[in-house]
């Protein structure tokens, strides 16, 4: 076989696998003329390789990011080193139909792109391939897991019965509240109560209420909150808010409106309709305050002094009280 056959049969046999090729395949010149264009590239795009070698890519896609894509392809013909752009940066750049059954809910293909400079035979980059590689399935199970574990990141924070945040979650919550005014000087308060005569509630209708109530009064807290507060479920039938950036006379205001919401609130059961009544304490972070556990505590004896003088309404901590 002489020099010239042994030639075409290696042009034949590198066409064939770039045409059988399980990924994208592209290559432009310097003026962003399509070169190549293999059956992959077809089969998405719709678009033949006659219709589009010898055009500049952005006249027959006019839908591509063609700054970006200049760009790459620029920086893969000054530097002539391989560049190479993820999903996970841009999720794709050929708009194509995802048409794998696994991974439904991602409607177009997710795509890694590798940028390679093509030398000629003096060594200059005369043109750049662009392989397109389909990584929609991974994509999927990726974002999959993400969800997974913020889920069960999630569950970890928050109350089963409530949603809001659970106690362990929000004591660090406020520990990190507390250490951030520490150091910045900002004014916060926090707010406890819980709900009056909760014992008699379950004792009467039964807990499957008492839990309809619990719900009632934490959907009425989110309600009222601000979405810069931090609710939580401390236990029980006992509330916990995070007020940043509140003084005192603010949380009062705030607890006062709630407290009224609660008082007008009516749940529903088979027995009876149910109303019921809560008490609040509230404290402004103090220089006397020499930790977060301090800080709640003067919050919980301001609760205490709100249900030892009648119930239902609302208390602001101050030395006195201790």
């Amino acid at each position: 076989m002489n020099t010239k056959n042994t030639a075409m049969n290696d042009f034949h046999w590198a066409m064939q696998v770039i045409g059988d090729l399980d990924a994208g395949l592209i290559v432009l010149d310097k003026e962003y003329r399509v070169c190549a264009w293999n059956s992959f590239m077809q089969s998405y795009s719709g678009v033949t390789a006659d219709s589009i070698l010898g055009h500049v890519i952005f006249d027959i896609i006019p839908d591509l990011p063609a700054s970006w894509l200049r760009k790459k392809v620029d920086a893969s013909f000054s530097l002539k080193t391989r560049g190479f752009s993820s999903w996970e940066d841009r999720p794709y750049l050929f708009k194509f139909k995802n048409f794998t059954p696994i991974s439904s809910g991602l409607t177009e293909m997710r795509q890694n792109i590798t940028f390679s400079p093509l030398t000629s035979l003096n060594g200059l980059a005369s043109h750049v391939s662009l392989v397109i590689n389909d990584v929609t399935d991974i994509a999927k199970n990726k974002l999959h897991l993400q969800e997974s574990n913020q889920q069960l990141s999630n569950l970890s924070k928050t109350d089963g019965l409530t949603n809001l945040f659970n106690r362990a979650y929000w004591e660090s919550c406020l520990k990190k509240e507390f250490e951030t005014a520490q150091v910045s000087g900002a004014v916060s308060s926090i707010v406890i109560f819980d709900i009056d005569h909760f014992k008699q509630v379950n004792d009467t209708y039964g807990h499957t209420v008492g839990d309809d109530v619990i719900r009632n009064a934490s959907d009425l807290l989110r309600k009222t909150s601000r979405n810069t507060d931090i609710c939580g479920r401390y236990g029980g039938e006992e509330f916990t808010v995070i007020l940043p950036g509140t003084n005192a006379e603010q949380a009062l205001y705030f607890t006062e409106r709630l407290r009224k919401r609660i008082e007008k609130a009516i749940v529903v059961c088979e027995k009876a309709n149910v109303s019921y009544q809560v008490s609040l304490g509230v404290c402004e972070l103090a220089p006397e305050h020499t930790d977060y556990l301090s800080w709640l505590e003067m919050a919980d004896k301001a609760l205490y002094h709100s249900k030892e003088n009648g119930r239902n309404r609302s208390t602001v901590y101050h030395p006195d009280l201790a």
